[in-house]
């Protein structure tokens, strides 16, 4: 996926951003951006569809193409995919409710 909407970068820090990303076959996804966890010196944004029924969160590698843009990349590394995400429920565990 990536970001085809440099103006949210822009607001990427505030909270209720929504990022909208193309997946593989075209279609464009409305995300909430949650937050952007540091791990083994790379960054990973956290995301969960913009839809009510939503229940999990998204985990992309952030990349800088240079210093205003940047792509976020499918994680194939099991481990750090898992990393990241027990790192964000640490972060947020009394404020947000996981199963």
């Amino acid at each position: 996926m990536s970001n085809n909407n440099e103006e949210m970068m822009q607001n990427f820090e505030n909270d209720g951003t929504l990022i909208t990303l193309t997946d593989d076959e075209g279609n464009e996804i409305e995300f909430e951006f949650l937050d952007v966890i540091e791990y083994d010196g790379d960054e990973y944004i956290v995301l969960i569809e913009n839809d009510e029924d939503a229940d999990e969160v998204v985990i992309l590698k952030i990349n800088a193409l240079d210093e205003e843009t940047e792509e976020y990349v499918s994680i194939d590394d099991e481990e750090v995919l898992q990393t990241v995400f027990d790192m964000f429920k640490q972060k947020y565990e009394g404020d947000i409710t996981f199963e």
